[in-house]
């Protein structure tokens, strides 16, 4: 069995839409990370191994912004992936030609709704001027055959009367989707669950999710949203981003197919190399608490957990690492006991007697206690100290 998760999961009646999309923003809004710029070799490395993994379309950048950056999504539409290639524009003409001329497949175009964006942003635009430039907008990029995603910016702190007209607006214009962007992250699960509702009962059109990661909710609110009826959402490898990230990848597709079975046919044994590539090329690197793939999420030290790993991994995982192309380890320290000392002596190819052991795991508790490290060289010196010259 390579996972073990809660049976009471399936006690719910839950019901997810027929097909879920995942539409990966590393590239664009993972890049707006405070500090972070991936030039075009390093993007398009980030982006062909989203394809190796199956994600369904790469929202690559933002053309405008710079040469630089038109020049790395034009290479990444060559590459010809599997994946759809789209791109980020405001909603002016000059934005939606330099899409069109990178060759992508679509754009996510968007305008701030909420009264404070209007209010801060546009000063001298209504409501109504507002409405018209999104739709002159879809409509252009439309009649040029893109694929075309509205995202209503600052959505969930919008009046819930003009944004349901925003959307039909859009969707009347022929925009293939709308975006909920919950631009501070500042909706709970259950406000999503009602806005997903109160939007669905007036849309046909796919309804996606971008969720920052402010309150440390944007998974859960990602995962409610499409139990409500939304279709897509938007995510960045190992949750980076703007403040506190955005919807983290690995954590959303795999609490999707473990936790609620819902299995996109994703390669999930390419997550772990994934999220190191992100983590260098992006030098945030990968918390060791990251979920999912952090180095701490299979690596064990305390005695009792170390003995029942030994025996069956699920007793302290509920996934085994293969599944991801991550790794198992055991760590040695304080809380180690003789199992864990054994296997790593057997890993280095030395014997020694019962009353050895003991002496050397009453030593590597010690030395752990003193502050140090216990890395292999450490190890070997204690057992040394305790069992005299060997062959190294």
């Amino acid at each position: 069995m390579d996972y073990f998760v809660s049976p009471y999961n399936k006690k719910v009646n839950l019901k997810f839409p027929e097909e879920v999309k995942i539409y990966d923003t590393t590239l664009r809004d993972g890049e707006q990370t405070p500090g972070v710029c991936l030039r075009t070799p390093e993007k398009l490395k980030i982006a062909r191994k989203l394809d190796e993994l199956g994600i369904h379309q790469i929202e690559a950048g933002f053309p405008v912004v710079s040469s630089e950056e038109e020049r790395s999504v034009k290479a990444i539409v060559k590459e010809d992936l599997d994946a759809d290639i789209l791109v980020l524009s405001r909603t002016k003409k000059e934005d939606i030609d330099a899409a069109i001329d990178c060759g992508v497949d679509g754009i996510i175009t968007f305008m701030g709704t909420s009264d404070l964006h209007i209010k801060s942003k546009f000063k001298m635009m209504d409501r109504e001027e507002i409405l018209n430039v999104c739709i002159n907008s879809v409509e252009y990029a439309k009649d040029h055959g893109l694929f075309v995603a509205f995202s209503a910016e600052d959505a969930t702190r919008t009046d819930l009367d003009f944004l349901k007209q925003v959307y039909k607006r859009a969707e009347d214009c022929g925009a293939d989707r709308v975006h909920i962007a919950d631009t501070v992250g500042a909706i709970s699960p259950q406000g999503m669950d009602y806005l997903v509702r109160e939007l669905r009962s007036d849309l046909k059109t796919e309804i996606a999710l971008h969720c920052h990661n402010d309150f440390g909710l944007a998974v859960a609110n990602s995962i409610s949203g499409l139990l409500a009826g939304a279709n897509a959402v938007s995510t960045t490898v190992n949750g980076i981003g703007e403040r506190a990230g955005n919807t983290s990848l690995e954590e959303l597709i795999m609490a999707l197919q473990l936790i609620y079975g819902v299995d996109m046919g994703f390669n999930l044994k390419v997550l772990c190399d994934l999220s190191r590539t992100v983590g260098e090329l992006t030098h945030l690197g990968v918390p060791k608490n990251k979920p999912i793939v952090g180095k701490n999420v299979f690596r064990h030290e305390s005695g009792i957990h170390v003995d029942a790993v030994m025996e069956n991994p699920l007793t302290y995982e509920p996934f085994l690492p293969e599944m991801i192309g991550h790794q198992r380890k055991l760590v040695l320290g304080k809380h180690s006991g003789c199992r864990a000392v054994k296997a790593k002596l057997d890993e280095c190819g030395l014997n020694v007697t019962n009353d050895e052991l003991c002496k050397i795991v009453k030593k590597v508790k010690r030395s752990r206690e003193e502050g140090k490290y216990i890395n292999d060289k450490l190890f070997k010196e204690i057992v040394r100290s305790v069992k005299g010259p060997f062959d190294p």
